[in-house]
C-alpha cells in the first residue's frame, strides 16, 4: 500500500509515522553515518519535516514502513537551496511546480529482490504523485552512487553541476523532469511498477 500524507503528527503515534522515522534513522544515522538529529532515541526527524512536506509511504498490511520519500516545496526553504545550492552550476531550481525529493529510504528488513521491487513501487509512485498533482520537475541531492541509479532509471533527468566532496564521499544534485511519457520511459528502464496510492488526512506537523 502506498499512503500519501502531506505533514507529519506531533507526537508520532502513528504506526505508518512512527515506521518511517525509526528507518529513516536505522538507514541514514546508523547504518550511513549521517550526522542528523534524532527524537527520542529512535526518530529521525530534521527541520524540514514541518506541515509543508509530503510524505508517500510504501506499507505492509500492518502499515509498518517498507520505503518512503519525503517531498518539500521549492517556493519554501529546502535542502538542495539551503544547505547544497553549490552543487548546481547555474540556479538552484524553483517554483510552484518544482518539488525537491528527500530522504528516499528503504527499509533495512527488505531482502535484495524485495528491496528491488519496492524501490520500483516507489519510484513509480512519485511519478504518478507528480502527475496527478502538476508537478513536472523534481530535484534532489544524493550521494554518487544512489544519484548513479536514478540517473538510469530511463526518465528524463540530468545533473545540475559537478559533484563536490562532502564527509568523505561526493554528492551530486540532480532534475528530474515529469512528463505523461514519464510511465512509458520508466518501463522501458524496467522500472515502472504503480500500485494503488490512498491519501491520509493531513496532520499537524512535529515543527510547526
Amino acid at each position: 500500500m502506498v499512503l500519501l500524507v502531506d505533514s507529519t503528527v506531533d507526537n508520532v503515534a502513528d504506526t505508518a509515522f512512527r515506521s518511517m522515522f525509526a528507518a529513516r534513522k536505522s538507514v541514514f544515522i546508523d547504518l550511513l553515518k549521517w550526522d542528523l538529529p534524532v527524537l527520542d532515541g529512535r526518530y529521525e526527524i530534521d527541520q524540514f519535516d514541518d506541515r509543508h512536506a509530503r510524505y508517500l509511504i510504501i506499507t505492509d498490511s500492518q502499515h509498518e514502513h517498507l520505503a518512503s520519500a519525503r517531498l518539500l516545496p521549492t517556493t519554501r526553504p529546502h535542502i538542495l537551496d539551503g544547505l547544497f545550492p553549490a552543487l548546481c552550476a547555474g540556479d538552484v531550481p524553483r517554483g510552484p511546480r518544482v518539488w525537491e525529493i528527500t530522504r528516499f529510504c528503504l527499509g533495512r528488513q527488505l531482502r535484495a529482490t524485495e528491496r528491488r521491487a519496492i524501490r520500483n513501487h516507489l519510484v513509480s509512485a512519485l511519478a504518478t504523485h507528480a502527475l496527478e498533482n502538476g508537478i513536472d520537475t523534481y530535484t534532489g541531492v544524493a550521494e554518487m552512487a544512489w544519484l548513479q541509479q536514478i540517473l538510469s532509471f530511463g526518465w528524463q533527468c540530468r545533473a545540475l553541476g559537478e559533484p563536490l566532496p562532502h564527509q568523505g564521499g561526493l554528492l551530486g544534485a540532480l532534475e528530474i523532469t515529469i512528463t505523461t511519457e514519464t510511465p512509458a520511459e520508466l518501463a522501458g528502464g524496467g522500472v515502472w511498477s504503480p500500485i494503488i496510492a490512498h491519501d491520509m488526512p493531513a496532520r499537524r506537523a512535529a515543527n510547526a
